[in-house]
């Protein structure tokens, strides 16, 4: 199974929520950070003897002795990475999605393959035994998409080999790295807030991920610090809330010490527990007495 835990901003408490359901899950679990911009899971996972991998994307190269200016690439090419200007044929690597297109439709094979780093892949096991996937973006790079395509291709790999269930940390928000990270999931988890910010945020990932037909449930952190209208909002549409965590200075204590939530207390252990059971029956996974 696999869970993607995602909010429609930052700040909700989603990287908590992810660290403590990963280290109380029953079942053999894979945690990934999928927020390649501002990765933070390893801070409170804290995984030992972490291998880093370089990650690259496959650009094209120009070989100008090849090249016959038929603008064939430049043509097909539809985020202008490639661009025919009179006798010169100009590539922009860092402008490349990475598609092989221009490669395979030039005529006379004048684009080779070349590479552009994304960043990083770092694999890494916390000392409880939990197996830990992080993607970190090369500064300067301004696509995370691809990126978080190798951690996919990484966390599938994992997964499957070792028949664990998959949490995933998804980036905030609702533009196109979070829907990268939720595509891929069999329920989601929105972690938001008692506030009209949480709400009006709740109210885009909602709508957003909809679309994609996976069942979702909804964390309210910080539950006593506002109103009421998440839990309105939640009713009308239909949205389970599977848990609410209390706005509380020892748990506020806790986690600014990177401290795992669920590590806490034993009521905050329970509360993780039970979150885990009815995400599980969300999924349509048998849960554990």
């Amino acid at each position: 199974m696999l869970v993607a835990v995602a909010s429609g901003k930052g700040g909700t408490g989603k990287t908590t929520v992810s660290a403590a359901l990963a280290s109380i899950w029953k079942h053999p679990v894979l945690a990934v950070d999928m927020d390649v911009e501002e990765p933070n899971l390893h801070l409170f996972l804290k995984p030992e003897s972490v291998r880093v991998e370089t990650a690259f994307l496959e650009v094209p190269v120009l070989d100008k002795a090849l090249c016959k200016l038929c603008g064939a690439c430049a043509e097909l090419c539809q985020f202008k990475a490639i661009s025919l200007m009179g006798a010169h044929l100009l590539i922009f690597p860092e402008m490349c999605h990475g598609c092989g297109g221009c490669m395979r439709i030039c005529p006379e094979h004048a684009l080779q393959k070349g590479q552009r780093e994304l960043g990083v892949v770092e694999t890494g096991l916390t000392a409880d035994g939990i197996p830990c996937l992080t993607g970190r973006l090369r500064i300067g790079e301004a696509m995370s998409p691809p990126l978080m395509g190798k951690v996919r291709q990484r966390m599938q790999a994992m997964g499957d080999q070792e028949l664990r269930d998959i949490i995933i940390d998804a980036p905030p928000g609702v533009s196109c790295p979070a829907m990268t990270a939720v595509q891929d999931a069999d329920v989601i988890l929105l972690v938001t807030e008692p506030t009209p910010f949480g709400l009006h945020d709740l109210r885009l990932a909602w709508q957003a991920f909809r679309s994609l037909g996976k069942p979702m449930g909804v964390v309210i952190n910080r539950a006593g610090v506002g109103d009421d209208q998440v839990q309105a909002f939640c009713q009308e549409k239909g949205l389970p809330l599977l848990a609410e965590i209390a706005f509380r200075r020892d748990i506020a204590e806790h986690y600014a010490r990177g401290g795992i939530l669920a590590q806490l207390d034993a009521g905050m252990k329970a509360t993780f527990e039970h979150l885990a059971e009815r995400v599980k029956r969300l999924a349509g996974e048998p849960c554990h007495a």
